[in-house]
């Protein structure tokens, strides 16, 4: 990119802004937080540090990129991109970069309104997954639940508590719910 001269090189920093910004994955990063109370500046950052990258290095491959801005996401956001849209948006830069050396600067423009009518469309937001409601969530054979007062304070009593009090020719061999047998040691 040292071919460049510094109007092309403002437009692919420009570029690759609008390429950064309308990534998803990164746009839910900075919207929750993932790099910290600093997460805004650093998506910026971001925009530079790719520029830089192209710039220092000659002949940079797809791959090569999708590395690059996979440490970045690592190392800035705490975020594993494994959603398929990396190699998307290495190519999308690799492609301006090209279409930049090349002279070709109107297209790079359309691209970056394109980009950026994307991002005016809306961002991307963070879905909840419902939860399991309490009949879901219990499936009547294998149960747990624990035994509660209703204010909280005394302990409540279980049935097992009740089998223990009974004597212990009793429980020797008898089944418990679950079907193991509870053998006792004989005194």
């Amino acid at each position: 990119m040292a071919a460049l001269v510094s109007s092309t090189r403002a437009l692919f920093t420009e570029a690759v802004s609008a390429v950064l910004s309308s990534w998803p994955v990164l746009q839910i990063a900075v919207d929750n937080g993932f790099g910290g109370v600093y997460s805004q500046q650093k998506a910026e950052w971001m925009v530079d540090a790719v520029q830089q990258y192209f710039c220092d290095n000659k002949d940079l491959k797809q791959v090569e990129v999708e590395d690059f801005l996979s440490d970045l996401m690592n190392n800035e956001f705490d975020t594993v991109i494994d959603d398929g849209s990396l190699p998307q948006v290495a190519q999308k830069v690799c492609v301006m970069f090209q279409q930049c050396q090349q002279g070709k600067l109107a297209e790079v423009r359309e691209h970056i309104h394109q980009l950026e009518l994307k991002r005016a469309a809306g961002r991307a937001k963070v879905t909840a997954v419902k939860a399991p409601t309490e009949e879901e969530e219990e499936s009547g054979d294998d149960e747990e639940s624990m035994e509660c007062d209703e204010d909280g304070a005394g302990a409540s009593v279980s049935s097992a508590a009740v089998k223990d009090q009974q004597p212990p020719s009793a429980m020797a061999a008898e089944e418990e719910d679950d079907g193991w047998t509870v053998v006792r040691r004989r005194k």
